[in-house]
């Protein structure tokens, strides 16, 4: 079978029983040949037209006998399962020498067939196409063998070749007139899903995907579901794979428009196989809505998740689905009012009939929990949850007690009255001590922490933050800054201010913004401005050198902390009576945010630190016309009315009361009404109001806790 000699013909034994049949020893249809048993069958009637063309198919198979019976012989011991004796005999194929032939071959069979005269005969020396199948096959199969010897790299070496090949001979892609059922079409897809394959299995991600590539770059007469494949394997590897591969210059078909990031090109990819679904003309996968929804996730185009989701044919999802992933969807752009609107239909009495999908009810809640005024809202959905979960998924009753003990410390904020406020209080830790019992979410020890602090347990609070810390195997940046918070309560602001220090070496960029300026707050509550200012310094340093990086996201951030800092700084040259260094700082964040309650607070502030009060109440009123329960200038008008006038101290008590029942922890208004009820002669009542004033001071942190 080996052995070739010139001018003979052999005569092949027949193969062993379920040994498949090859190109080699199949009917040459086209030319009327049959090369079973090494004979020819001249019965087959051909024109004269076909006589040359048949005696040159006739001679090449002769010369190629060699090669076509190692390329035999390696099938066969292939499909045995012995590799090595398979890539032994396929080593005998010198592929190298013979794929210039190969392509020659392919690119003059597979021109378009013209009537041609007698005399016009295809080149003496040209391969068949069954020869180059034949051979295509043998290193195909060598390629695998290599994959199952281990040696992948040489795999996908192997299997480029076939590509080359076809590639050099169709550098413009298969034509149409090639059948699908065609033995060298059948290879060549079967190499060109096999190639980038064996690149990821070798850990070339890059070669992976230039092959990716190349078989999506030109028409190589795929089925719709086959290239399907293939576009979602790319996008997947693009997405996953971890390497940012460029798009070389001949791939760029689009010119400019092409994609200029893996993610850019995972995405097109992903939109070509949506429409492709949606339309019918493959199949539905899962699995691309699930990569889609990702790579839009992470490039922050959260509404464009939401129409592809509208746009998915009914019957995938269910209503109350559909409307998750939705309200998911709104809430993550930041639409929560929105979300929380298609979270109210999920429940609503067009689904009463429904069983209720528990997942949208613990959205309802969180989102609930985001929004003071959807507190009691918050408190049903998280109730209703309960209800559901109730000896059936710990998970969901556990996450349920967590948000209904936030949504009832939310409502203790906004309530009207001392008893509906002490009673959301003690629902607030006893529904996070309940959800405290699991183990698995730091968050819940966060949360407890904080409830706990606002209610000026400090002890309590400390602790839980230190449990969040050792859950999380590391503090994160809100859980630093309500450490040093609940430390500062406490009055040790040397500790709080080491405490920060340390999250400045552990936290991110605008998380060490948000710290420097806890720094500076607490070096003037040591009396220490010139560390103050000197830190403020750097923080504004930070921040103008961070403006021109960031995305929308950070930028509004970093605003609102210049304008924060900005202020900080008005305030502390306010108390050093340096009059024209606070104007500039008041200036200075006037100019980022105007319309800002805090700014003109300042400015009321500074008039009144210098006895003009007229214009302070002015300042106050149009901080209170901006946000009207702004706290700190509610308190300071009250100052101001009555230092003005003792004749209007009634209304300086409504606007202490009234900042109270905003903030009944708020010292200053306690103080407050210390002196007025002083000034009128209530002496027990204002000893009262004196002792409250400064048990809360000695446990009132230096920024607000929330």
């Amino acid at each position: 079978m080996l052995c070739a000699c010139s001018g003979e013909q052999f005569k092949f034994d027949e193969p062993p029983p379920g040994s498949p049949e090859s190109l080699a020893t199949r009917d040459f249809s086209a030319s009327g040949i049959s090369s079973r048993n090494g004979t020819v069958d001249w019965d087959s009637k051909l024109d004269d037209a076909q006589v040359d063309e048949v005696e040159s198919t006739l001679k090449e198979a002769l010369s190629l006998n060699y090669e076509e019976a190692r390329a035999l012989l390696g099938r066969l011991e292939y499909q045995r399962g012995n590799f090595d004796a398979a890539l032994q005999v396929f080593q005998g194929i010198d592929i190298r020498t013979l794929s210039s032939r190969m392509s020659k071959a392919i690119s003059e069979r597979t021109r378009p067939l013209k009537p041609r005269s007698k005399g016009d005969i295809m080149p003496a020396g040209v391969m068949s196409l069954h020869s180059v199948s034949l051979l295509l096959e043998a290193i195909l199969l060598k390629a695998k063998s290599l994959e199952e010897l281990s040696r992948i790299k040489d795999a996908a070496k192997e299997c480029k070749m076939i590509l080359d090949v076809v590639d050099s001979a169709l550098p413009n892609g298969i034509p149409d007139g090639i059948s699908e059922d065609c033995k060298l079409l059948e290879m060549f897809h079967k190499a060109l899903k096999l190639l980038p394959k064996l690149w990821i299995q070798a850990g070339y991600l890059d070669e992976a995907v230039v092959a990716y590539r190349r078989a999506l770059i030109k028409p190589w007469n795929l089925d719709s579901q086959r290239l399907a494949c293939i576009q979602k394997d790319l996008a997947t590897t693009l997405l996953f794979g971890g390497v940012e591969v460029e798009v070389p210059a001949q791939f760029q078909v689009w010119g400019s428009t092409a994609p200029k990031s893996n993610l850019e090109e995972a995405i097109l990819l992903l939109f070509v196989l949506m429409s492709k679904m949606l339309n019918g003309q493959i199949i539905w996968d899962s699995e691309v809505m699930s990569h889609l929804t990702f790579a839009l996730t992470i490039s922050n185009n959260f509404e464009c998740v939401a129409d592809h989701i509208e746009q998915v044919i009914p019957g995938v999802y269910t209503r109350a689905e559909r409307w998750y992933l939705l309200a998911l969807c709104y809430s993550a752009a930041g639409q929560n009012d929105t979300a929380l609107n298609l979270v109210k239909k999920i429940s609503g009495c067009s689904e009463a009939n429904q069983e209720p999908y528990v997942p949208s009810l613990l959205l309802g809640a969180k989102l609930c929990s985001q929004d003071l005024q959807q507190a009691h809202e918050g408190i049903n959905f998280a109730r209703e949850v309960i209800n559901l979960a109730k000896n059936q998924d710990e998970h969901f009753l556990v996450q349920a007690h967590k948000l209904l003990g936030v949504c009832y410390g939310n409502a203790a904020r906004i309530s009207l009255s001392d008893f509906e406020r002490n009673f959301c209080q003690r629902e607030a830790l006893a529904a996070l001590n309940s959800a405290s019992v699991c183990k698995e979410d730091p968050e819940i020890m966060f949360s407890l922490g904080l409830e706990n602090a606002i209610q000026r347990n400090l002890t309590p609070a400390f602790n839980n933050v230190m449990s969040y810390s050792e859950m999380s195997a590391g503090s994160t940046a809100k859980a630093w800054k309500l450490l040093a918070l609940v430390v500062s309560a406490e009055q040790r602001f040397k500790d709080a201010e080491a405490i920060v220090d340390l999250a400045l070496d552990e936290t991110g960029q605008i998380d060490q913004m948000e710290h420097l300026r806890l720094k500076a707050v607490l070096q003037i509550s040591q009396q220490q401005p010139k560390q103050a200012i000197e830190t403020y310094r750097i923080l504004l340093a930070l921040i103008q050198a961070q403006k021109e990086s960031t995305t929308n996201h950070v930028v509004t951030s970093q605003r609102r902390l210049e304008v924060e800092a900005w202020l900080d700084l008005a305030g502390l040259y306010t108390d050093l009576e340096s009059w024209h260094d606070a104007e500039i700082c008041i200036n200075r964040a006037k100019a980022i945010q105007f319309f800002c309650p805090r700014n003109w607070h300042a400015t009321g502030a500074l008039f009144q630190a210098k006895a003009r009060y007229k214009e302070a109440l002015v300042a106050f009123s149009v901080s209170l016309s901006i946000e009207p329960d702004y706290i700190p200038s509610i308190v300071s008008t009250a100052k101001v009315l009555v230092k003005m006038s003792n004749d209007v101290a009634p209304i300086a008590r409504s606007f202490l009361m009234n900042a109270l029942r905003l903030e009944p922890t708020n010292h200053e208004a306690w103080f407050n009404l210390g002196m007025l009820a002083k000034m009128e002669g209530s002496v027990h009542q204002a000893a009262d109001f004196f002792q409250a004033a400064h048990e809360l001071k000695l446990s009132a942190p230096v920024q607000s806790f929330i």
